[in-house]
């Protein structure tokens, strides 16, 4: 339970309510894989195969994904734009979420803004079959008001049309830093755990209407003193330091909320489950990233969807069960902050 204690649950929708528990496992835990990967995902197969990626290419390696990692999962996160056909191949008790904004940032504009895919809206996703909506929203606290607004105002915008569609909202805002210019620098990870404490404790907030949030955790492990995933020297922050700002950061959730595994490899994130169960924290689940398995998208360019899915096998599913073993051991269900709303 998120900040609310027995019997103050927040009243939903009822389209809302079965949407988290499609999305969510039979516990009401999520265990999410996002396929959603486009612009990082055709660079990373570009390289591996030296050649330009065409869209087919696309969409066959997220079919991989969806067919042999989707069985591990309580949800898919699948992007209209190369992952709508395989919504078709997905397991059958794997809920799916749409992601709605382009993928991405230009970088010639300040600011990161963000921008919705022009040709969809959330009515539209809804009928592609989403049980829920994604927005992914680079977010700085200590940006300038006109920024901010912008980004404000979307996130109002799309929260209001998941409310018309009555289909849950997931958002996904992740830090950064324009002045430290490198968000894998000790400096931005001094700065990191107060821009992830005000962007939660900002998107908390009802009128943006967001039910899940998808959280960063607010410190990165590279620069923990005396953690094994320090392999630097550099730091940030003690050990018992970083347990108080995770639970800080916990605290100030008002809504449910799951971890991103983020830019994290198997090991790295393996070591952040410790941190993450020592701080124990009422998160509802984990949303798994490409860079977990990352080093299947050579296998790819080599062997084709044959090889990779014998590569996801072997190697990334046992790891996606050992993982999932320890979310649901320890998650909190999302249904213990939200209650169905009576007519």
């Amino acid at each position: 339970m998120i900040n609310v204690q027995q019997g103050e649950q927040i009243p939903i929708s009822s389209g809302k309510f079965t949407g988290l528990s499609a999305i969510s496992d039979k516990q009401g835990i999520i265990t999410a894989i996002a396929t959603d990967q486009r612009g990082s995902l055709k660079k990373a197969l570009a390289t591996a195969t030296g050649r330009e990626v065409s869209a087919a290419s696309l969409t066959e390696i997220k079919q991989s994904f969806v067919e042999v990692l989707g069985q591990y999962a309580s949800s898919l996160l699948i992007d209209p734009e190369y992952g709508l056909p395989t919504i078709e191949q997905r397991p059958p008790h794997t809920g799916i979420f749409l992601a709605y904004e382009r993928t991405g940032f230009d970088p010639k504009i300040k600011g990161r803004l963000p921008e919705l895919l022009p040709e969809w809206s959330v009515h539209r996703l809804v009928e592609r079959g989403a049980n829920g909506i994604k927005i992914l929203l680079y977010y700085d606290p200590d940006d300038s008001s006109a920024i901010n607004e912008v980004k404000h105002s979307l996130i109002e915008r799309v929260g209001a049309e998941c409310r018309a569609d009555d289909v849950p909202f997931f958002l996904e805002p992740v830090s950064y830093s324009d002045a430290i210019g490198n968000d894998n620098s000790v400096a931005f990870a001094s700065v990191k755990p107060d821009k992830v404490k005000q962007s939660i404790q900002e998107f908390s907030q009802p009128h943006y209407g967001v039910d899940v949030l998808k959280v960063e955790l607010p410190v990165d492990v590279r620069y923990i003193a005396d953690f094994p995933a320090n392999t630097t020297g550099e730091q940030a922050y003690k050990y018992a330091d970083a347990i108080a700002h995770i639970q800080e950061a916990s605290n100030l959730a008002k809504v449910p909320f799951i971890y991103l595994t983020a830019s994290a490899t198997a090991p790295i994130f393996a070591q952040t489950l410790t941190l993450i169960v020592e701080a124990d924290t009422k998160f509802s689940g984990v949303l798994y990233g490409l860079d977990l398995w990352r080093d299947c998208i050579p296998v790819y360019a080599q062997g084709g969807s044959t090889a990779l899915n014998d590569w996801l096998y072997q190697n990334t599913v046992p790891t996606l069960q050992e993982f999932n073993q320890i979310i649901t051991q320890y998650a909190t269900p999302w249904w213990e902050a939200y209650s169905l709303a009576k007519k």
